[in-house]
């Protein structure tokens, strides 16, 4: 759709002048796409008009830098190829703390019929029964909240994605494979399937890489609310993701599925060792 008309609006500071004084001034403005490189190039600030957030600003303009940079330098220099590499790089990256979290869920697994079998022996004894599990998780190196750490990890990023995408002007009507706009959502046959404007097929398979990488996660606890949440987490993420940037969906479906080969490797190398108690 071609763009008609644009507005904008100037707030100047409130000023009193005495009889007969006279006051001027002065000011610039920028017209033109909301690119990075050009309004840093400014100064003054300019680059604010791309509201990056606050918390998240440092990571969101490091990642549109290195995506830029992986675009302007890797063939085929395209957007969905470079948000691909970004997603590999910031796996590798953070490699030694997922791989940590991996393997302290897994033996938080393994240690889980033993916990089971204090809490039964010292049932009638909560202070005792908390001691005893917290000396075995010391003695077998298992942190109960190791677990919790790659998902905390990855929501900033995810965040400063997100805002990456909705604001860089780099991604509009960037194509990828079937994908034609990665800063829209994919919008496949619109206007035929009931409820949705369109298909959107990167959101769909996002869901199924999450169900499959939770299914595939050490897990310890009730079996039936672990089978709950893999089920829930990946619909939850589904109707969040489905109507926003097709690129988001892209980087969470390589997240996903970089998380599955980790752990069919890690499956692959490590022998199952029963704990004793």
């Amino acid at each position: 759709t071609p763009v008609v008309e644009v507005g904008a609006a100037v707030v100047l500071a409130e000023q009193t002048l005495a009889a007969g004084e006279s006051a001027a001034r002065s000011f610039t403005y920028y017209v033109g796409p909301k690119k990075y490189s050009s309004l840093h190039a400014l100064q003054l600030h300019q680059v604010d008009v791309m509201e990056f957030g606050d918390w998240i600003k440092p990571i969101s303009k490091l990642l549109l830098r290195v995506l830029n940079f992986i675009h302007d330098h890797v063939p085929p220099y395209n957007y969905g190829i470079a948000i691909i590499l970004l997603t590999i790089i910031v796996r590798v990256i953070f490699w030694p703390i997922t791989h940590k979290s991996t393997e302290s869920m897994k033996r938080m697994q393994q240690v889980s019929p033993l916990v089971n079998a204090i809490r039964e022996k010292y049932k009638d004894n909560p202070q005792k029964q908390q001691q005893e599990i917290m000396a075995l998780y010391k003695e077998h190196k298992v942190n109960p909240l190791g677990g919790c750490l790659p998902m905390l990890i990855q929501i900033p990023v995810f965040f400063a994605l997100f805002v990456v995408l909705r604001s860089a002007i780099e991604l509009r009507f960037a194509s990828f494979l079937w994908i034609r706009d990665l800063s829209e959502p994919e919008n496949l046959l619109p206007g035929v399937l009931p409820f949705v404007s369109g298909l959107n097929v990167l959101p769909l398979l996002m869901a199924l890489t999450m169900w499959l990488q939770m299914k595939l996660s050490p897990s310890a606890g009730d079996p039936a609310q672990q089978k709950m949440m893999a089920v829930m987490m990946p619909i939850m993420m589904l109707v969040f993701l489905y109507p926003y940037a097709s690129g988001l969906a892209l980087y969470w479906t390589t997240q996903n599925a970089l998380m599955i080969v980790q752990q069919m490797l890690m499956r692959r190398k490590s022998a199952a060792h029963p704990l004793r108690a």
